[in-house]
């Protein structure tokens, strides 16, 4: 157990020296299932199991949020999905439409896969280096959260009986977010060998193409068309732009070689393929060294020659920078970031892997976005076709805002960035202000099925809710004034022209979808309409702080007026007969599912129509119950154990998205080890592949679920109107939690054991918080408060087949 009252004692600099050999990192004990070293820094893989390639591309993954690098092995193959993304950087296709109707997208995004800069293929003596042949005698991979980089150690023996080892190391840079760099090395091992390398960049790789949709195909076979190649030296650079879309992306390399003795050197650059050639007779006891640096860069602006200048540019700076420089930067920067964002637990060393895991995971998807999305999968894989949903303001911003928040404030950046979309997609449909689009990767609604796309319109409000605990978390005032009010104003006025006051004056906003996408078109969806109360509440706020820039957006104290009207009348269902909450209008009434019937045919998706599906009580994931969380003010104690006990019961978690906020609101009703049980469910989704589909990418949202598990959780932390409450309790599985958070730049430390809470201040102006109703100033002394005693409750039962997930037993 750490000591709440110490610094932070567990990050260290660890080596800086370009050595990645991982015979020497010792194991924390060996997952029997999942294959997985358990060890609190480190997520390392022992052995070689082709079966297991896809899902280690996308858990090895390195990502700055500008690039993105699946964790392919330098050689190229296996493989079984290649992906380098850039954000924000697609191509458009064609979306099928069985009958077409006004106001649907025309075109989809797909995110591409651009330029590979990773592969370095080594052939030994004549033979090439690939794990599907010849002998792995020693084979690990280690993804480091505290180096941020992707190490490997093989020790291979080809099928003629030559032995060598291979460490490498590759890494996604933080601090200069264009370039890649990686070091790989080779040892012979018991004789002298001619070694060749290849260090390519490669566009339009082979890709597994999906056979269900032939424009998906035609928009990713080969989507780029090479526009410049050009080579000198060690140095080579590719320019292709897409087929459609009119984006351009450029991709430089460069080399820094070691060898024993000389070595034969080409290099050629030809449409797609970019190529330097490494030739040497290595002696044993020697080892032949390659450090490849890679520049990305992007337009749909920017000429060939721009681009093409901005990337050797990039290239001189790493050159200069060089390999250690470069990896000692990487590592200050997570320093900063752990020290800012770490969680501690005792009781459960896998979850506590885990948990760092999902953290670094959310980091490296937002962390250099630089007013781009974070999309669905992050950059690890091509699922969800790259897109950005409600996912990232609902799940992953909470994280960011209060532990970095100036990646939060760049996502809500490029949200304002793509207004005018917004305005002219509510503008087709008629309606006023700003309406977001439900999937996207540039702005423009990717949709092609409404009822679960377009009618999702509390999206809008997300993104306003995300706006409003931004400003509340960080008092950003240049960001309120370039970017906030404005984002504010205008979905304030989609909600206010989209809603109707009925003949009560109740307001109403009538046929929608709210997060539960088993019932859809629906009228006063309670997430819907409370999240859309808290955004016109918000608006009415930030155009009284900034009356300027209202005024230049033609803001009236009118409309300011029946904005708040709108808020203080919204229509919030509730069956007095069954004493809870309705999902939406009449959902109480709806006919029940057939749970029992329906065991092991999940997710219901797969194998029932929607046409039944939205005539039955049963919840895809939580809405109502994740409504009695972020808005949780607007709910009395009683009414949010009403709320779980009824719904809990009828909540498959066909989403990754679920499990996360019904662990929180298990936790504040008392069910404590659900809650516990929930939170594993969804911090392991990707680590365990829970949802069999780890290998087209991960689940960002659920990952930054890890974050809210343990702090919004098992630490009660609550955010009402910028007031920081917390109500913290443990599960009996864990001895003790620590996380750290920044608000309004006071960062603090919440160190939880079984009887007490203590809260320290780190750094920044004392800050007024309350511990279970309690408030107190946290200065420079820190305080400590006990913790009230209850005894944890016996939740209701889970739906037939969708028990919480329950790991198997791991020795540590």
């Amino acid at each position: 157990m750490v000591d709440p009252h110490s610094e932070l004692t567990h990050t260290t600099h660890g080596d800086t020296s370009s050595h990645a050999d991982l015979t020497n990192i010792p194991a924390h004990g060996l997952h029997p299932v999942h294959g997985f070293d358990v060890n609190p820094w480190q997520l390392c893989w022992r052995g070689m199991d082709i079966d297991m390639i896809g899902r280690t591309e996308s858990l090895f993954a390195l990502s700055n949020g500008h690039i993105g690098l699946r964790g392919t092995f330098e050689e190229g193959e296996p493989v079984e999905q290649p992906g380098t993304y850039l954000n924000g950087f697609y191509e458009l296709r064609g979306l099928p439409y069985a009958e077409s109707g006004y106001g649907y997208p025309e075109s989809g995004q797909t995110v591409v896969n651009v330029t590979d800069g990773k592969v370095i293929r080594l052939l030994v003596e004549d033979e090439p280096m690939d794990l599907r042949y010849g002998r792995t005698v020693d084979h690990a991979r280690c993804l480091d959260f505290r180096t941020g980089t992707l190490r490997r150690s093989t020790l291979w023996t080809s099928p003629t009986g030559r032995t060598v080892r291979i460490n490498s190391e590759r890494l996604v840079s933080f601090t200069k977010r264009t370039i890649v760099a990686t070091r790989y090395e080779v040892e012979p091992i018991g004789e002298d060998m001619k070694l060749v390398l290849q260090s390519d960049l490669l566009a339009n790789e082979p890709l597994p193409l999906p056979d269900n949709d032939p424009r998906l195909a035609a928009a990713l076979d080969s989507p780029l068309v090479s526009a410049l190649a050009d080579c000198d030296g060690n140095s080579a650079v590719l320019v292709h732009h897409t087929k459609r879309s009119g984006l351009t992306v450029a991709a430089a390399m460069n080399h820094e070689l070691e060898v024993p003795g000389n070595a034969d050197t080409s290099i050629r650059a030809d449409g797609d393929l970019a190529r330097l050639t490494v030739a040497a007779t290595v002696p044993q006891g020697s080892k032949l060294v390659l450090t490849k640096f890679v520049a990305y860069g992007w337009s749909a602006r920017r000429s060939v020659p721009a681009l093409r200048s901005q990337v050797e540019a990039a290239l001189a700076m790493a050159a200069e920078t060089g390999w250690d420089a470069l990896k000692a930067e990487q590592i200050e920067f997570l320093d900063e970031f752990w020290r800012d964002a770490d969680i501690e637990i005792d009781g459960d060393p896998e979850l506590q892997q885990a948990i760092r895991f999902s953290l670094f995971h959310v980091l490296q998807a937002g962390a250099r976005g630089q007013s781009r999305s974070i999309p669905a999968k992050g950059l690890t894989g091509p699922g969800y076709d790259g897109h950005t949903f409600w996912d990232t303001e609902s799940f992953v911003l909470p994280m960011l805002t209060y532990t970095v928040p100036g990646a939060a404030g760049e996502e809500l950046r490029w949200r304002h960035n793509t207004l005018d979309k917004a305005k002219a997609r509510a503008a087709e449909l008629g309606q006023q202000g700003a309406m977001f689009p439900w999937r996207t990767i540039d702005g423009d609604e990717c949709s092609g099925y409404w009822p679960a796309g377009t009618a999702g319109v509390h999206v809008s409000a997300d993104i306003a809710n995300a706006v409003g605990r931004y400003l509340r978390a960080t008092n950003d005032e240049a960001f309120e004034v370039e970017c906030g009010v404005e984002l504010l104003v205008e979905i304030a006025r989609f909600f206010a022209g989209f809603g109707h006051h009925d003949r009560n004056g109740k307001f109403r906003i009538d046929g929608v979808t709210g997060p539960d996408e088993y019932t859809a078109v629906i009228n006063n969806n309670v997430f819907t309409n409370l999240a859309a109360a808290q955004a016109l509440r918000d608006a009415v706020t930030a155009v009284h702080r900034q009356p300027a820039v209202a005024r230049e957006l033609g803001v009236s104290p009118e409309e300011t007026t029946y904005w708040a009207t709108c808020a203080d009348n919204m229509t919030i269902p509730y069956d007095e007969e069954a004493g809870v909450h309705q999902q939406c209008e009449a959902f109480t009434l709806l006919d029940e599912w057939d749970f029992e019937a329906s065991r092991g045919r999940y997710p219901l998706l797969l194998n029932y129509p929607y046409f039944d599906l939205y005539r039955k009580q049963v919840v895809k994931q939580a809405d109502l119950v994740f409504a009695t969380y972020l808005f949780g003010d607007q709910f009395t104690p009683e009414e949010k154990r009403a709320a779980f006990d009824y719904y809990y019961p009828i909540t498959v978690r066909d989403s990754s998205l679920s499990a996360c906020c019904e662990a929180v609101a298990a936790a504040e009703v008392g069910y404590l080890d659900l809650a516990y049980e929930l939170m594993c469910e969804s911090v392991f989704t990707d680590l365990h592949d829970l949802h069999n589909n780890v290998s087209s990418g991960l689940h960002i949202a659920a990952l930054a679920g890890a974050w809210t598990d343990c702090v919004a959780g098992f630490g009660g932390m609550r955010d009402f109107g910028g007031n920081i409450t917390f109500a913290p309790r443990l599960p009996s599985r864990l001895n003790y939690m620590s996380f750290r958070m920044i608000v309004r730049e006071s960062r603090i430390v919440v160190a939880i054991d079984r009887d007490t809470a203590t809260y320290r201040l780190l750094d920044g102006p004392p800050i007024e918080l309350a511990h279970h109703g309690t408030r107190f100033i946290l200065s420079d002394k820190p305080v400590t408060e006990p913790i009230p005693q209850i005894v944890d409750q016996v939740p209701p039962p889970t739906p037939e087949g969708c028990e919480p997930y329950r790991r198997p037993h791991v020795t540590p």
